[in-house]
């Protein structure tokens, strides 16, 4: 069964009604076509309206919708099958949290990485929610390396709520190992090509963000904080999230105006979690051209615009 946010609520009236159409339609014999074809009418009219005045906090909502495909089924659909999981960061144990792998892209091997969150609770519970610890960067980090060793490119997927904060992840040196990663990755001589298909938030995202090409989801956020974190630190209370998500400027539209990503991959116009199947191939369409753009680069010239891009962040002129 769907779910529908509490905005997407006419959106569910509709196709309740198309639903109710088809089943008159099938139980009375009686010829409902027309109806049917103006209920669909106006349930894209309705989508592109709703979908095309979102608020920030609107896209954060989105952004965890749970009908929302995940780094795996990404992963699935653009291998077609060819997926081999890689596990382990040959040091402490390996991180259900981040998965990784090579799969065949148009014919071509490729190095995916990202982070899995769970399609059901016991499942969110086996991914951690989708936030690592420090094994899963050094699991990723591992992967990077196999792939610049067999000179693969990589595709990272974030989608995480942060790294996990946990008390043994900070004795096992989470900030140590997400600062490795941020450093090992500007080096890579491989193209890197880093997608948020979620949540973006903070050093967890970071720690697998760094590359040629950063690009974000039409209903995605990147930001150092999420907007509840944010407004229980400024209000002391979580009422002000929507205050704090505008405050932010962590939508796709403010991260590309501020050069902080590089592309906005287009969603369907009801969003991702409606159709996947399209998504997956804009996703698929969009790595292969920009692994086009950066074949044509040499690698030491590639790390020099890398390593240019992410030191021009922040500066004030």
């Amino acid at each position: 069964m769907s779910h529908y946010l509490d905005f997407e609520a006419p959106l569910k009236e509709l196709q309740e009604q198309i639903q109710q159409t088809e089943q008159i339609g099938k139980s009375t014999h009686v010829d409902m076509s027309d109806k049917i074809i103006a209920l669909e009418q106006k349930y894209q009219e309705t989508a592109q309206a709703l979908f095309s005045q979102l608020s920030p906090w609107q896209r954060v909502q989105l952004s965890r919708h749970p009908d929302r495909p995940y780094t795996l089924a990404y992963i699935n659909a653009l291998t077609e099958s060819t997926f081999m999981e890689l596990h382990g960061d040959r040091n402490v144990k390996d991180d259900k949290a981040m998965v990784g792998g090579f799969g065949m892209l148009e014919g071509r091997s490729v190095m995916f990485i990202g982070q899995q969150k769970g399609i059901n609770t016991k499942m969110r519970q086996y991914r951690n929610f989708g936030m690592p610890n420090p094994e899963g960067y050094r699991k990723a980090l591992r992967l990077m390396h196999l792939a610049e060793k067999f000179n693969k490119p990589i595709v990272t997927f974030i989608d995480t709520p942060g790294a996990f904060p946990g008390l043994e992840a900070e004795e096992r040196g989470q900030g140590e190992a997400i600062a490795r990663n941020i450093y090992e990755m500007m080096r890579l001589k491989v193209p890197v090509i880093c997608i948020i298909i979620g949540e973006g938030a903070s050093g967890g995202a970071l720690g697998i963000g760094v590359g040629d090409k950063v690009v974000m989801l039409e209903n995605t956020w990147y930001s150092v904080i999420s907007p509840e974190s944010c407004s229980s630190i400024l209000w002391r209370s979580w009422e002000h999230k929507e205050k704090a998500a505008s405050a932010l400027k962590l939508t796709p539209q403010d991260m590309k105006g501020f050069g902080l990503v590089d592309d906005i991959i287009q969603e369907p116009m009801d969003g991702a979690h409606r159709n996947h199947e399209e998504i997956f191939q804009s996703v698929k369409q969009s790595i292969v051209t920009y692994l086009k753009e950066l074949d044509a680069i040499s690698p030491e010239k590639r790390i020099a615009q890398r390593i240019e891009k992410f030191n021009n962040m922040g500066i004030w002129q």
